[in-house]
């Protein structure tokens, strides 16, 4: 179990970090409520864990070895710089990133629905009704499931 719903940008969440290996977080958090298996091509081999009792999923990628790429949550307690994350407004958001030196965004609508993204952090602030409703932030890895300086 994880103790913090810690979102750390190029880090990972809480206690589990970006390149930990799928038994390393199978011992940690038990098996996930469901499974997801992406094998588009030879290059990309994806295994989402989805952890919905928790709040979170887990993805991995890597085609020799699989580690932890990316994380997305909707747990309401997630923080991010000490900030509870879901349900902060678009302009909380981009104040929020700006007070830690990140004023570089872009900003999607679909449906209604808008995604403030930041390149630098590959990390997505999704939003619903004016509200964040998802997070969800990673790291390349290369087909050897080491991770990659973005």
């Amino acid at each position: 179990m994880i103790k913090t719903l810690e979102i750390k940008p190029k880090v990972g969440f809480g206690e589990i970090n970006f390149g930990e290996s799928l038994d390393n977080v199978m011992t940690l958090l038990g098996k996930p409520q469901d499974i997801d298996s992406l094998e588009e091509d030879e290059e990309l081999n994806m295994l989402i864990l989805h952890y919905w009792d928790l709040g979170f999923s887990i993805i991995f990628e890597g085609v020799t070895k699989q580690v932890i790429a990316g994380f997305e949550t909707d747990h309401p307690d997630a923080e991010m710089y000490g900030k509870k994350v879901i349900g902060m407004s678009e302009e909380e958001v981009i104040n929020m990133m700006k007070e830690h030196g990140y004023t570089e965004y872009e900003k999607d609508m679909e449906d209604g629905d808008t995604r403030i993204s930041y390149d630098d952090l590959l990390l997505d602030f999704y939003l619903k009704d004016g509200k964040v409703v998802y997070v969800n932030w990673g790291v390349y890895v290369n087909e050897d499931g080491e991770v990659e300086e973005i």
